[in-house]
């Protein structure tokens, strides 16, 4: 045995010696990175070779034509209106209330009727007012009497004074109490017609023309001015109010309007602004803005013939403001916005698209005034502008039919597009899903 085994038995000189831990770090990277490398050149050649049919950025010339619907500029009216929520209110909502004390002993209407103006409504037992005014009438004539008597006294007194039969203190004094029982007579008068003006409040009449409400009391129960909800409650329905609120910044432009002399027309509509609910006009603005929220307060007066408008409801209103006339006009779908500004896609003759900036002006609904940017005639795309991009390639869609049709090419043969046109729509419709795939 050799010495250098000697002192160490377990040790095999024929076996090598393993790698350092280094080394092997050292290896993992180099292949962790040529793996990295090898992907990183794997995506750009997927990218560079990846089939053309897919978009590229919708640049000119790259892709499959996109599927757009156009609309043509025209001239048309665009109204300017102003949206407000208001609030239906009538112009005369009374609640009927007695005006004496007794029981109620005959309804003369039914609930939800239109009465007018003096129709009776209710009957309050009269008979104690009946018997005060009765007593009143004896007192009076009982004074009556008495002042008569009084009088005459007073007519002999004089003859007797003047002759100096009588002291001139005791003409005096019959002259006072002439003028006492006169007093006593115009109070007792003023207790007759007091019975029967209460006689009269028994009878309760309609005390504005409307529409009766539901009923507060009924027939038997004892009546006092004092009942809070009252009798009935009268509602006038034709015709009818709004009130609704509108930012201080439109005030000018509706005071300008007023000052000229115009009428403004408001049109009412339901809770989801779709169902138009009348048509009426403005009548007066209020004499101060809410300064908490910065509005003020109109009211705008409807026919209300149909009733369509009910006191309390919630509606929607659109205030004309005025009207702008020829203008240049589109569908408000075209309208893109963006980090260039406001523009539309421009259908072009050679079946692309081009970006338009534009100014834009009033707006109605679906309809858009430009002030600047387009011309009359102009196709603009109002449907598949979401993908498009300047220069894009397009296919004209018929947004009613669902057809997909291409643009006239100037360049191709008259006769090679009447014989594409006789192609069934199976086979025109055939080129574009290829372009798809």
């Amino acid at each position: 045995m050799d010495d250098r085994t000697a002192g160490n038995p377990r040790r095999d000189v024929s076996t090598p010696e393993s790698p350092k831990p280094a080394s092997r770090s050292r290896w993992r990277s180099i292949v962790g990175a040529a793996v990295v490398l090898l992907l990183i050149v794997a995506v750009a050649w997927w990218i560079e070779t990846r089939p053309a049919a897919q978009p590229a950025g919708g640049r000119a010339g790259a892709g499959a034509p996109m599927s757009i619907v156009p609309a043509t500029v025209a001239m048309g009216d665009i109204d300017i209106t102003l949206d407000a929520l208001g609030t239906v209110t009538s112009l005369s909502s009374v609640t009927v209330r007695t005006q004496i004390t007794g029981q109620l002993i005959n309804i003369d209407f039914r609930e939800g009727q239109d009465v007018k103006k003096g129709d009776p409504l209710v009957e309050i037992d009269s008979r104690p007012y009946e018997i005060a005014r009765q007593q009143a009438q004896g007192q009076l004539t009982r004074d009556q009497a008495l002042l008569d008597d009084a009088k005459l006294d007073l007519a002999r007194y004089k003859t007797l004074a003047s002759q100096n039969a009588i002291p001139k203190q005791q003409y005096d004094t019959q002259d006072a109490l002439v003028h006492q029982y006169e007093g006593t007579v115009v109070s007792d008068q003023a207790q007759i017609d007091s019975a029967q003006l209460n006689i009269t409040y028994c009878h309760i009449v309609a005390p504005a023309a409307g529409r009766v409400g539901l009923r507060q009391v009924d027939q038997g129960n004892y009546v006092t001015p004092g009942d809070t909800n009252g009798i009935v409650l009268i509602t006038q329905m034709q015709p009818i109010t709004v009130i609704f609120t509108m930012p201080e910044d439109n005030l000018p432009a509706v005071l300008g309007r007023i000052h000229a002399g115009a009428t403004l027309s408001a049109s009412a509509y339901d809770r989801s602004a779709t169902t138009l609910l009348g048509t009426g006009t403005l009548m007066t603005l209020d004499n101060q803005i809410d300064t908490t929220t910065g509005t003020v307060k109109l009211r705008a007066q409807f026919a209300n013939e149909s009733e369509n408008l009910y006191p309390n409801q919630f509606v929607n209103i659109k205030l004309l403001v005025d009207t702008l006339h020829d203008a240049v006009v589109m569908p408000t779908s075209a309208v893109q916005r963006g980090s260039p500004g406001t523009y539309v896609y421009l259908v072009n003759a050679d079946n692309t698209v081009s970006m338009r900036m534009i100014n834009l002006g009033p707006a109605n609904g679906e309809r858009q005034s430009v002030r600047s940017g387009l011309a009359l005639g102009d196709r603009v795309v109002v449907d598949g502008a979401d993908k498009l991009r300047d220069g894009a390639k397009i296919i004209v869609r018929d947004a009613a039919a669902g057809a997909t049709t291409a643009p006239p090419n100037p360049t191709a043969q008259p006769g090679a597009a009447r014989s594409q046109a006789k192609q069934p729509a199976s086979q025109t419709k055939q080129p574009a899903s290829q372009n798809g795939q």
